[in-house]
């Protein structure tokens, strides 16, 4: 049952990171100006995903351990739902990282802050999945 309240919290501790990232975060990059904005999201984004890599594997590990020791789909459901954050960063999300990174902050115009911008609502995505995530082992140890 270890793993089962573990898994809880890594997955409400990444949703948590994820959904503050969208209602602070973001909105205090976007009030800054093109270049600062940009500075910031690049200054930030490296630190912001090591960590939460790292917290959707452990979430996915511990929610897989624990749908093997009580036999509930509700915990692999959790885990698909955490781990589903590696395939739709690297898959959705990488080209418009990639493309952000490659503006240096003196040259950023309105091209940065549009990629900024979709960057944001793209997040929203993994904000969204570790939630979902996190109600799956709710609802799992209920």
């Amino acid at each position: 049952m270890l793993a089962a309240h573990l898994a809880t919290v890594v997955c409400a501790v990444f949703a948590g990171a994820a959904i503050y990232v969208n209602v602070a975060e973001q909105p205090a990059r976007l009030a800054l100006a093109d270049g600062p904005m940009l500075a910031q999201w690049q200054a930030s984004y490296p630190r912001a995903a090591s960590m939460q890599a790292s917290l959707a594997i452990v979430g996915g590990v511990l929610a897989v351990i624990a749908y093997f020791v009580l036999l509930d789909w509700r915990w692999l459901l959790a885990a698909i739902l955490i781990l589903a954050n590696w395939p739709y960063t690297l898959i959705g999300i990488k080209p418009t990282n990639d493309a952000l990174k490659s503006i240096q902050s003196v040259a950023a115009g309105t091209e940065a802050r549009r990629l900024v911008e979709r960057w944001g609502t793209l997040h929203a995505g993994r904000s969204a999945l570790g939630a979902a995530a996190t109600l799956a082992c709710v609802w799992a140890l209920t």
